[in-house]
């Protein structure tokens, strides 16, 4: 897990240049690069309160299904008792003015809503 430097309620930061936001319906903090290099850039409004980010944020990745949760799981799935698949996950949303709008394509419980930004210190405490 990344070192975060808390900015503001509902932002941090991960390392210069960058601006990372709790996603309530990943459950874990999204990392944004708004400073000056080769990496792909999001524009930011200098709103720490209430940020907007251009153009939208989009986060992909795979994951196993069901996730391995404790030891005797994972036995389990050695044994072949239980079966993984490997499933494409995606998040896209617009942040703006400090809320979050989920787009439709998201593969979470959020798809198609639109929520305030999660307090940074209590959803990084839980996650």
């Amino acid at each position: 897990m990344s070192e975060f430097i808390t900015l503001s309620p509902v932002l941090a930061s991960a390392s210069e240049g960058t601006l990372a936001f709790f996603c309530k319906g990943c459950n874990a903090p999204h990392i944004i690069n708004v400073g000056v290099g080769p990496r792909p850039r999001w524009s930011f409004n200098g709103n720490y309160e209430r940020p907007t980010f251009t153009p939208s944020v989009l986060v992909q990745w795979d994951q196993w299904e069901p996730p391995c949760a404790d030891l005797e799981m994972a036995d389990k799935i050695y044994n072949g008792e239980i079966v993984q698949t490997k499933v494409s996950k995606v998040c896209h949303s617009f942040v703006t003015d400090g809320r979050i709008q989920y787009l439709g394509d998201c593969t979470h419980e959020l798809a198609g809503q639109t929520v305030d930004l999660a307090p940074w210190a209590e959803s990084l405490e839980a996650w």
